[in-house]
């Protein structure tokens, strides 16, 4: 039978969250609010607090979506820990996990503890309570955000021994914070109700935890299944969010069947989404495909999330708790701090980042907001006002978290973003082009004749050109380029038959005035990198027209994109110099699924690959793909 109830809700909670992602986008663009701090704040307004747009009572109803969508993130983040990829910095990664998850957990329960007496909600409980209670504040503010942490390496460029140590943790410690929780989570729940913390338990949590990986690898097997078949992508998504609740299916199933010598028995759904995940990225050549899919439904199953979980606050509670928020804020940014120095320390690493080391795992998400939910589901009676302290942190963590971590990036010098270029205001292009013979006298009366101010710069003092404005400068260097004002020109042309002269007057205007569309005329191939390092282009006058009639006789399509007339598309050169690639397969290479692989070059020497070829550093391989996918190549390739 039908749920019409069930339906309307729906619609409307839909209509709720569409206007939720709006209204978070035009507060991000707007005011740089995070995105899912947006999606939380819209839900509040919207819930039973202010608006009542989704009533209290309607909320066990659309709990399936949170589930939905906890299966999703747990697969999200099983699918960012790649193995093969974090080989070099495998030390620092383990001490500076050991660290921030020891330290975190141990001090955050203790200070919980030490403050019960000032929490509403915890005050008039027993110790035993008190305790269980500050494990799983403990636990959750062990969590970290992958996701952020990706969003904001992309936007920096960040590459190096912190940045990729400061991602191994991340990714790392969210796979362990779910193992943690389900311990604490089982702990709690036997002390409330009463049960004894004997042997018995220990063995009944201990089989829980087995059972829970064991299913998490028949899961994977399920997942490797669907994608093996040839459905297409938007079904095999459709399955793979089925799959995800059919963990929870399962587990309702377990808990109210299944008892064990006194104990409540269940499983782990988080911990078997993340097995399941992560037995696919790591151990099947469908990591690419099941990869791809997770990304691209993950911001809708976002939207619902978070604007649900806005939805099942109370805005004066909120506000009530916001006191005690920013003082457990404090307190887990102490933490932090000392599990950092701890990890620098331990794994011996440069002393720089010491004071650092912290600044990258304050940002909070996905999985810690998604074991608060749960905490809150499982415990009606105090568990809102425990899910609104925590969801008051993730907020605040939100906000403070993303530009600790760009400074720091910054700070220790793995930040490699294009330098501000401004462009000329005028309705007119500009371009200025260094050195004075036929063919820049060409170039530039072809540019004007299409409406572009040009100039020519030069050290000849005698000329007889009349119809284009020329500078001379004595000699070039920086402060003479720098005193030329050339006003922001759209593009700036080297011809000189000089690789060497065009790559000092290159590095002079990047350094002088960003980075505009420059380009040069190649005379050798031993400066071809680099140019491309400060984004000059670069032409090799014969071999270009040579090779372009070759591959417009041959490959017409091809051509297409070379010459850019295929405004989606892109190709790139990129220079294998992460150690973590060297030996890696390329079969086993976590590409985007819009790129593909169109040759590789080693020593001089173009090397047929298949499958099983293996990367070496120094290896130079071209791409072809959509230029945003190609970006993130680049970055990986070049760490």
């Amino acid at each position: 039978m039908i749920d019409v109830e069930l339906i309307k809700y729906l619609i409307g909670f839909f209509v709720v969250a569409i206007a939720a992602f709006e209204i978070a986008k035009f507060l991000q663009k707007k005011i740089h609010f995070p995105l899912i701090t947006g999606l939380i704040l819209t839900g509040i307004l919207a819930g039973s607090s202010f608006l009542d747009f989704i009533p209290e009572y309607a909320l066990p109803k659309l709990n399936f979506l949170n589930e939905i969508a906890l299966a999703i993130i747990a697969f999200s983040a099983g699918a960012e820990l790649h193995l093969e990829e974090l080989r070099s910095r495998l030390k620092s990664i383990k001490w500076m996990t050991i660290g921030q998850l020891v330290v975190t957990f141990v001090l955050s329960t203790i200070f919980v503890l030490l403050i019960a007496g000032h929490i509403p909600f915890m005050k008039d409980m027993d110790f035993k309570v008190q305790l269980a209670i500050a494990l799983l504040f403990g636990t959750i503010f062990v969590a970290r955000s992958p996701s952020s942490a990706i969003a904001i390496i992309n936007e920096m460029r960040a590459r190096g021994p912190f940045v990729k140590t400061a991602m191994g943790v991340t990714v790392v410690i969210d796979v362990l914070v779910i193992i943690l929780f389900a311990i604490s989570f089982a702990i709690v729940k036997t002390i409330i109700s009463g049960e004894a913390l004997d042997l018995s338990f220990l063995m009944v949590l201990l089989l829980e935890i087995s059972l829970s990986i064991l299913l998490g690898y028949i899961y994977g097997q399920i997942l490797k299944l669907l994608m093996q078949t040839n459905l297409h992508f938007n079904v095999k998504a459709v399955f793979i969010i089925f799959i995800g609740y059919s963990i929870y299916l399962l587990n309702h199933w377990v808990s109210h069947q299944v008892a064990m010598a006194g104990h409540h028995f269940e499983l782990e759904p988080l911990l078997i989404a993340i097995i399941s995940s992560f037995y696919v990225t790591n151990y099947t050549k469908y990591n690419h495909e099941f990869e791809e899919i997770i990304t691209k439904i993950s911001p809708y199953i976002y939207i619902i999330f978070f604007t649900l979980t806005g939805d099942s606050l109370s805005l004066q509670t909120l506000i009530n708790v916001i006191e005690i928020a920013l003082i457990l804020f404090v307190v887990r940014v102490l933490s932090l701090i000392i599990g950092g120095f701890f990890g620098v320390w331990a794994a011996n690493d440069d002393k720089k980042y010491a004071k650092i080391a912290w600044m990258p795992y304050v940002t909070q998400a996905g999985v810690a907001i998604g074991l608060t939910t749960m905490v809150s589901n499982a415990f009606p009676d105090w568990g809102h006002e425990f899910e609104t302290i925590i969801i008051a942190i993730i907020v605040i963590n939100q906000i403070v978290g993303p530009p600790l971590f760009k400074w720091a990036i910054k700070h220790v010098g793995e930040a490699h973003q294009k330098q501000v270029y401004k462009s000329s205001d005028t309705q007119h292009h500009k371009a200025v082009i260094f050195s004075l013979d036929s063919i820049s006298l060409a170039l530039a009366r072809l540019l004007k004749q299409k409406g572009w101010q040009v100039k020519i710069v030069t050290t000849q003092k005698e000329h007889n050109v009349n119809d284009i404005d020329i500078l001379q400068v004595d000699e070039y260097n920086k402060n003479s380029i720098a005193q030329l004002n050339l006003d922001n020109p759209d593009s700036i042309i080297l011809l000189y038959p000089d690789d060497q002269k065009n790559y000092e007057i290159a590095e002079w205007i990047y350094e002088t005035i960003g980075s505009p569309n420059m380009i040069t005329r190649l005379e050798s191939g031993s400066y071809a990198n680099k140019f491309k390092e400060i984004g000059v282009k670069v032409i090799e006058p014969t071999a270009a027209m040579v090779n372009l009639l070759d591959h417009l006789v041959r490959a017409p399509e091809a051509t297409n994109i070379l010459l850019g007339f295929d405004e989606n598309q892109d190709t790139i050169d990129v220079e294998v110099r992460n150690p973590d690639l060297f030996g890696l397969r390329i079969r086993d290479l976590h590409l985007p699924q819009d790129v593909i692989i169109l040759s590789l070059k080693r020593k001089g020497n173009t090397v047929i690959t298949h499958g099983y070829t293996q990367l070496r550093i120094g290896d130079i391989l071209t791409f072809v793909g959509s230029k945003d996918s190609l970006e993130q190549v680049r970055l990986r390739f070049e760490f």
